[in-house]
Parts: C-alpha cells; sequence; structure tokens
C-alpha cells in the first residue's frame, strides 16, 4: 500500500469506475491505500471528493474500506437502512453543490438489521416505540408487494429500499436539475457480508 491520494475523478463514470475497481482491490485483498495518519496529513489541507456514499450504520459495513478510497475521495452519510431524512438529504446536496462530487451511491446490504426489525414489524403489526418506529416507518413502505413469509424477504426489501432511496434522491429539488444536466449520477447497490463485493444495480 504505496499509494497516498488518488486524482480526483470528474465525471459520473469515472467515479463509479474507481469504486468499481476499489471494490475489486478489497475483495482479492490488494488495497492500494492504508487508512493512516501519513494519509490523513497528506489531506489534511484540503479534499476532493469525487462522490458521496449513503450507507447503513452497520459496523459490518465500512465504506472507505469496501472501495479501497482514500481519505479526501468520498464523502461517507449514515443512517440505519440509509435512511433519507432531511440532515441526509442536505449531506447530499452539499457534498454536490459545494464539494463537487459527480457521483451519489446508495449502498445497502444483505442481512441489514433495520430492514430485518422492518419486516418483522410489517408482519406482526406492531410498530417499535420511539426513533426506532420512525426508522421502521421509513423502510415500511419498501416492503409492499413483497411475500414477507418468503426466507428471502428481507433481501428483497432491502433492494426495494435502496432502489426507491436512489430514485428519491434523483427527484429531489436540490438534486435533479445536477442529474438531468448530467453532471450527477445516483446509483444503488448491494453490499454481500460474506464475500465482500458490491452488486451495482440497473436503474429501474
Amino acid at each position: 500500500m504505496t499509494a497516498i491520494r488518488a486524482a480526483r475523478a470528474t465525471t459520473p463514470g469515472t467515479a463509479l469506475g474507481e469504486l468499481i475497481t476499489g471494490n475489486k482491490r478489497f475483495v482479492y485483498g490488494k488495497p492500494h491505500y492504508g487508512h493512516n495518519v501519513t494519509q490523513a496529513a497528506a489531506t489534511a489541507g484540503g479534499q476532493q471528493p469525487h462522490a458521496v456514499v449513503l450507507g447503513c450504520i452497520d459496523s459490518r459495513v465500512p465504506l472507505e474500506a469496501i472501495f479501497d478510497q482514500p481519505f479526501g475521495s468520498i464523502c461517507v452519510a449514515r443512517s440505519g437502512a440509509h435512511v433519507l431524512d432531511r440532515s441526509m438529504l442536505g449531506s447530499v446536496e452539499f457534498a454536490v453543490s459545494s464539494l463537487g462530487v459527480s457521483l451519489a451511491v446508495v449502498v445497502g446490504h444483505k442481512r441489514c438489521g433495520a430492514v430485518t426489525a422492518t419486516v418483522g414489524a410489517v408482519r406482526s403489526g406492531a410498530r417499535p416505540e420511539g426513533d426506532v418506529g420512525y426508522l421502521v416507518g421509513e423502510i415500511a413502505s419498501a416492503a409492499d408487494g413483497i411475500d414477507l413469509d418468503d426466507p428471502s424477504a428481507t433481501d428483497q426489501v432491502v433492494r426495494a429500499h435502496v432502489i426507491r432511496t436512489a430514485q428519491r434522491l434523483r427527484e429531489s429539488d436540490g438534486l435533479a436539475a445536477s442529474v438531468a444536466e448530467g453532471r450527477l449520477d445516483v446509483v444503488g447497490a448491494i453490499y454481500d457480508l460474506d464475500t465482500g463485493w458490491v452488486e451495482f444495480l440497473s436503474k429501474p
């Protein structure tokens, strides 16, 4: 691991390519970037991120690592099952308007605990109390039309929730113009906890 920082990817396509090749390096155990104080110091004077990545709070999904990205290359926003509240949406808009990122990626993951809780709540009709109930409520509509008794129901809801979140980003007031003009692309992805691979989803 000798490289400290990468050249900035300046288009949505090149930014996506950086993440795809970085994930391959991660899976094959050949990362280019070590997260250490040397790299931190090299980027202390400024950042030039090419992507903003929305992910879950799950501790098994370290986004900078699974994409093998150095400090200063990706902005990361996380919430339970990447629920897109105003804070998350504002963070993405800031990354695009102020930091110039050209790609937003929504990353769900298999066996997501927040989605598992949502499937259980929808099946039983009993929503959890407090703010966990809010989280479940934000995810629940992704379960529409899915057979919740199917053993793969959780992963199906994960996929539907990723697709829905990416679509909401594309259509949001603060991002729609950038998407229409080709300055920003929004893609969905699923991380496999067992293999380390990230599957990028086709747009609906």
